[in-house]
């Protein structure tokens, strides 16, 4: 049963991170050619894009969450252990797993929170491409369920490997899960 449910732990976590992965290729491709052209358009013409301000402004946050989520499951994100370290391991593992249940309870929260704004946000509009402003929370949304999803799946891991990190292992870059750490 704990090895299946590692199974089932890791390929969500896979799932989340191709995604991730995907966002962050694409607005990252999507930047560079929009302001690429921006720069070509004013040295030949002295003209630029209308949108050009705008489209970056929309897609970098998804972009930067999309970063922050890969970095969650991968442990890169922000660790503090200079107090952790000089604890055993016993001890270590059950304050990262109350960590992740703490992260689990603030990203809900956050996400119930951007629920929430949404339909404010909805009728607020950028001014050249009109998109709402909800696009940007929607971004925030996802990535705090994703993050949520991520703090249960490594305390899943912990508590039933008996570790003291449940962060995938490999490089964030597109490395595959481990089984088991």
């Amino acid at each position: 049963m704990g090895q299946a449910l590692i199974k089932w732990c890791n390929c969500i976590d896979l799932c989340i991170a191709r995604v991730c992965r995907f966002v962050i290729y694409l607005t990252t491709v999507l930047l560079f050619v929009i302001l690429a052209a921006n720069v070509f358009l004013r040295y030949v013409s002295g003209s630029s894009l209308r949108s050009a301000g705008e489209a970056p402004e929309l897609m970098f946050p998804w972009m930067v969450m999309a970063g922050v989520v890969l970095a969650a499951q991968y442990g890169s994100h922000i660790a503090i252990s200079w107090l952790t370290d000089k604890l055993s391991a016993s001890v270590r593992r059950v304050f990262a797993i109350i960590n992740c249940l703490i992260l689990v309870a603030a990203y809900s929260t956050l996400a119930w929170g951007t629920i929430t704004l949404m339909p404010i946000v909805h009728t607020e509009h950028t001014h050249v491409l009109g998109v709402p402003s909800s696009v940007t929370y929607a971004c925030m949304l996802i990535a705090f369920v994703f993050l949520v999803t991520t703090s249960v799946t490594q305390s899943l891991r912990m508590l039933i490997n008996h570790t003291v990190s449940g962060a995938l292992s490999g490089p964030a870059t597109g490395a595959a899960p481990a089984a088991s750490h």
